[in-house]
């Protein structure tokens, strides 16, 4: 079972018209918590399927980085819309988003710590033992450094793939808004990451806003942060980039064109 490749798009409801009607496009990546693995794929997501399409679930609800176990029930439904999509992978964000029965509504930072290594170890080991394919791990965007870290972002990162075996969802738009953000060095970050892990590679919009730069998923993607794909790509050879956006669609000339510039940044085929 081959992972994805080439240039894709997040598949949402809202734009399945658009995507079903883009020609070269290899793979997509749907919200797990939103496919029914019991019941009937979402309209258009079968067909892709049928196309020969790699759909790639996301998780954004495990909780891998919370004090408690990984919820069993989540990881099984995580599971099944694996095999409801014959997905070579599934991936799930390095996060907190629930604590003592309370929901946060949002992925929330991990403090660098060992105490959160171990944490964030154990519960990607619990799903890893129930998950019936590879799972990747993607490090989130942050306006924040916790004043108990005890490691930077590459080794905090690194320790964890290392624990686990776990393969790597790189978002540069989140390398770029921590680095613009904690006052670093986009692409020394970069250059210490272990990108030999990488599975496939998250590229989104973002904008300024308060003196932070915020990962919006609605807002174009930025010439800083298509400067690190080409960085990227400069280092290794260039892993499959999907396209995320998240409500406000811009019209679909738009859409075409931000799919293009992955392309030319990658130098992967174009998919429109």
């Amino acid at each position: 079972m081959s992972g994805p490749s080439g240039v894709g798009i997040g598949w949402r409801p809202e734009i399945a018209g658009f995507v079903a009607g883009l020609p070269g496009l290899r793979f997509v990546e749907v919200v797990a918590e939103g496919v029914n693995p019991a019941g009937p794929l979402p309209d258009g997501l079968a067909e892709l399927r049928e196309r020969g399409v790699t759909v790639v679930p996301h998780g954004v609800r495990l909780s891998l980085g919370g004090a408690e176990p990984v919820d069993p029930h989540r990881v099984a439904h995580l599971a099944g819309v694996a095999e409801a999509l014959a997905a070579p992978l599934v991936s799930e964000h390095i996060a907190f988003v629930r604590a003592g029965g309370l929901e946060a509504g949002h992925l929330l930072p991990l403090p660098r710590s060992r105490e959160a290594v171990a944490t964030v170890v154990a519960n990607v080991r619990r799903a890893q033992a129930e998950l019936p394919v590879p799972l990747a791990l993607e490090p989130i965007a942050a306006l924040f450094d916790w004043p108990d870290d005890e490691l930077d972002e590459a080794d905090f990162l690194t320790e964890i793939l290392d624990a686990t075996g776990a393969r790597l969802l790189l978002d540069v738009a989140n390398v770029h808004a921590n680095a613009r953000n904690r006052g670093g060095d986009a692409t020394a970050l970069l250059d210490r990451l272990p990108l030999e892990r990488i599975a496939y590679v998250h590229v989104a919009g973002g904008a300024e806003a308060g003196g932070f730069y915020h990962d919006t998923h609605t807002d174009p993607v930025p010439t800083e942060v298509l400067d690190l794909v080409r960085e990227l790509c400069a280092r290794r050879r260039p892993p499959a980039l999907l396209l995320e956006r998240d409500g406000h669609y811009p019209p679909a000339a738009e859409l075409r064109g931000e799919l293009d510039a992955l392309s030319a940044a990658s130098g992967h085929p174009v998919v429109t």
